[in-house]
């Protein structure tokens, strides 16, 4: 389900291409830095691998996002993006709930905007991620344990569409994937991994200066 909204996010990308030579916008191609305020939604993949011998099942999670983006040039730009930490639940087959942790997963991406210039720009990105795992509550059928939840390294990609108002003001939608893959231990005891992999859905207003 994931791969196909980032397939189909691909595609509308591809698509403005064609389109995006139609229309202009007063963009001025000098400014330096984008910021974005917007929306995330954290919904990590099918199949989140296994703990305790159970499928384990991340929540998905929605939260306030800000970007920052410097450019480079009128083209290439290096972004960084936060968020509110996003509250993800943990289900394992058989048992429920089990606990919840909160994810704070800051990205550094290197980007390039194919018309920056124009109404619409589409843009992609390649990136890496430091998802920082804190405050996790053990629930349920493990109750009263201590659950804990390393924190990862991994790969970013990124996708979107900039609709360019005027020479400062936009509205960006994306799609980006992050490689999540997280150890968790049980009172000190190693008990899998997760793979939570997610695509993270994002809409954002932005301004350039």
């Amino acid at each position: 389900m994931k791969m196909k909204l980032l397939i189909s996010a691909l595609a509308f990308a591809s698509l403005t291409l064609n389109i995006a030579g139609a229309a202009q916008a007063d963009q001025a191609t000098d400014t330096k830095f984008v910021v974005k305020l917007g929306v995330a939604d954290v919904m990590p993949k099918s199949n989140n691998g296994t703990l305790v011998g159970l499928d384990a099942d991340v929540g998905s999670s929605a939260r306030p996002s800000l970007t920052l983006e410097y450019m480079i040039t009128p083209n290439i730009g290096v972004e960084l993006l936060a968020a509110w930490p996003f509250c993800n639940d943990v289900s394992l087959a058989g048992l429920g709930k089990v606990g919840s942790v909160d994810v704070l997963p800051p990205t550094l991406s290197l980007q390039y905007h194919f018309l920056p210039e124009k109404t619409v720009s589409p843009f992609v990105g390649v990136g890496i991620n430091y998802t920082f795992m804190f405050s996790e509550d053990a629930k349920g059928a493990i109750a009263g344990s201590n659950l804990d939840v390393d924190n990862s390294w991994g790969f970013a990609a990124h996708v979107g569409v900039d609709f360019n108002f005027d020479k400062n003001w936009l509205m960006t939608v994306d799609a980006r994937w992050i490689q999540m893959r997280n150890d968790v231990y049980l009172n000190g005891n190693k008990i899998g991994k997760v793979d939570v992999n997610p695509i993270v859905l994002g809409i954002a207003v932005g301004y350039r200066f």
